[in-house]
């Protein structure tokens, strides 16, 4: 459990929510994904630290700010980023951690398989982020359409972020190779980095 700040001010997410212009549901995803500390009362509610939140006010701004990039840069263009997503609010998390991204982004969503499908042939992305249980067509069944196509998606990255274990993923048949996958809560930060690194690999 996390040492609760002497001399700070304690806040619901709720409260969070208010000062930060997010939904309650947000900030929860925050929490769950380390982006803010939390603590937890005796009664099981979530408390967190008025500094934090000051912090992560103060970290969004900084990461919002101009890149200006030096003469000598290679020029690259924005990564096409997908993100299939069945749950509203984690697609606004994505959307908002993206936007603080230091490089270019370009982002899209769909919030099942088939969306997701259609999306990637109309749109050619670069990198597809997918959970793999939703309702229709889920992450499983889109990934190995994806890898049936063959040659037309051979350069697409495809990032798997799901609550299943290695065993229950294993059990409903894998993946293909080629696959990463992150275990929820997201890791927003691996996300980033990998999505960084095929960025600059595009011209």
């Amino acid at each position: 459990m996390r040492k609760i700040p002497s001399n700070d001010e304690l806040m619901t997410t709720r409260e969070v929510g208010e000062v930060l212009g997010v939904a309650v549901r947000t900030v929860q995803l925050w929490v769950e994904s380390g982006v803010l500390p939390a603590w937890r009362t005796a009664g099981g509610h979530r408390r967190i630290a008025r500094s934090a939140v000051d912090r992560l006010t103060r970290e969004r701004a900084d990461m919002l700010a101009p890149v200006v990039h030096g003469a000598t840069a290679p020029p690259t263009r924005a990564l096409r980023l997908l993100v299939v997503e069945d749950d509203a609010d984690l697609r606004q998390l994505f959307s908002m951690m993206v936007e603080g991204w230091r490089f270019p982004v370009e982002l899209s969503t769909a919030n099942d398989g088939f969306q997701g499908l259609v999306r990637i042939g109309q749109w050619m992305p670069d990198m597809v982020v997918t959970d793999l249980n939703m309702p229709g067509m889920n992450g499983f069944e889109m990934v190995r359409s994806l890898k049936m196509a063959g040659a037309d998606y051979a350069n697409l990255q495809v990032v798997a972020v799901t609550a299943l274990s290695a065993g229950d993923v294993a059990d409903r048949g894998g993946l293909p190779e080629g696959t990463v996958v992150f275990q929820k809560p997201v890791d927003f930060s691996a996300i980033e980095d990998l999505a960084r690194n095929r960025q600059m690999t595009l011209r």
